[in-house]
């Protein structure tokens, strides 16, 4: 059950924004989801329904990184890093129905200092 006023706002942008952004093998695309404590993304080919890649603040190798933006920008890299080595240089970007600005924009910067194009 939905709690909350924003949460349903933002739910509503993400189907707007899911509605125009597709992702293909050769170019997936890039999901972020950011919760209270942790950021998730994952590179997803919609036509096969199949996740590519994924990377998590959740992991052990992200213990004390920093704060939460410092945080973001390393998952950011490693996915990038992931997705080298799976062959993509260029991906679509899903932001979620979350605002481009701090955790969001820091993991976006993290994968394009990565290697991603977008």
């Amino acid at each position: 059950m939905i709690a909350t006023k924003k949460n349903k706002r933002r739910l509503k942008i993400r189907a707007k924004i899911r509605g125009k952004v597709k992702g293909t093998a050769a170019r997936p695309r890039l999901s972020v989801f950011r919760s209270n404590m942790d950021i998730y993304a994952q590179l997803i080919d919609d036509i096969n329904g199949v996740t590519l890649a994924s990377a998590s603040s959740k992991e052990k190798s992200f213990a004390a990184k920093g704060n939460k933006v410092e945080l973001s920008k390393a998952v950011g890299q490693a996915i990038a890093t992931k997705a080298s080595a799976a062959g993509i240089t260029e991906v679509v970007f899903d932001r979620g129905g979350f605002l481009y600005h701090g955790r969001v924009k820091a993991l976006a910067e993290g994968a394009r200092e990565g290697g991603l194009k977008f």
